[in-house]
């Protein structure tokens, strides 16, 4: 398959990959990047990939390209140790992403048509050809827990077992509350939090039911909170007070201030 030139692209990437492994090198390397393991990097690669989110959220289009080059170095710096090992090198990544996109898009790079469900029917068959059995099985344990409790949901859905709507879902979240209601009293911690970890997990599916992303709209619930205690600290300090020296009362009502003043 023929696909045109980036010699542009292609020379910035080859300079990167030199970089690393450069880096890397055992005597004129940086010393703490040859320390480092796939364990260490690892987190980085998260925290990187949160970065660009927060960038696309931010529509901060100017600091994009740099959150993104952050982000391919840690493919480039995980293919770099994996290529030391004796594993496989970047062009294997390059290389496995590029044929799988292909093989996912039959209706693009061959002569299928498009069909509801293509994406999804791809990933079970690559499943199965890795030997993975049962209905969740792939869906990574590291992912956050509020995405994957989604994922979760959504692969148990695909074989039937999901509720009619959005508003049952709701009414299973009721349920949930109840129930973690009743165990408050006995003090037990253990069960408390299982009963907690029910409700999230059926908020979860109930984001799922209307199409929203349950993290994104954790991430919104944190902003608000956020800029609505800044802007309520914000207003004691230009009173000549502040939250350690102001009571619950008052906190709650400068709380409802700054509501009010977004409405």
């Amino acid at each position: 398959m023929e696909f045109p030139p980036m010699s542009e692209a292609t020379q910035a990437l080859s300079r990167l990959i030199d970089i690393m492994a450069r880096l890397r090198d055992p005597v004129a390397g940086c010393p703490w990047d040859r320390e480092q393991d796939f364990a260490t990097i690892a987190p980085f690669a998260i925290e990187e990939a949160y970065e660009v989110e927060d960038t696309i959220a931010r529509q901060d289009w100017a600091a994009l390209p740099d959150e993104l080059g952050d982000l391919l170095l840690q493919v480039v710096y995980h293919a770099r140790m994996a290529e030391e090992a004796g594993w496989f090198d970047f062009a294997t990544v390059a290389g496995m992403i590029g044929d799988k996109m292909v093989r996912r898009h039959p209706h693009v790079f061959g002569d299928a048509t498009l069909q509801a469900g293509q994406w999804e029917d791809e990933k079970e068959r690559e499943r199965q050809a890795r030997r993975e059995e049962g209905t969740l099985a792939g869906i990574p344990a590291a992912l956050p827990a509020l995405l994957r409790a989604r994922k979760l949901s959504a692969r148990a859905a695909r074989v039937g077992f999901d509720w009619p709507d959005a508003r049952d879902v709701l009414d299973k979240v009721d349920e949930e509350v109840a129930e973690l209601k009743a165990e408050l009293d006995s003090g037990d911690r253990a069960r408390i939090t299982d009963e907690l970890g029910d409700v999230l997990f059926t908020l979860a599916t109930l984001a799922r039911k209307l199409d929203i992303d349950p993290e994104a709209c954790l991430r919104q619930a944190n902003a608000k909170f956020t800029r609505r205690f800044t802007a309520m600290e914000q207003d004691l300090a230009r009173r000549g007070t502040s939250l350690p020296d102001s009571t619950l009362a008052e906190m709650e009502a400068g709380w409802q201030e700054v509501k009010r003043r977004e409405r």
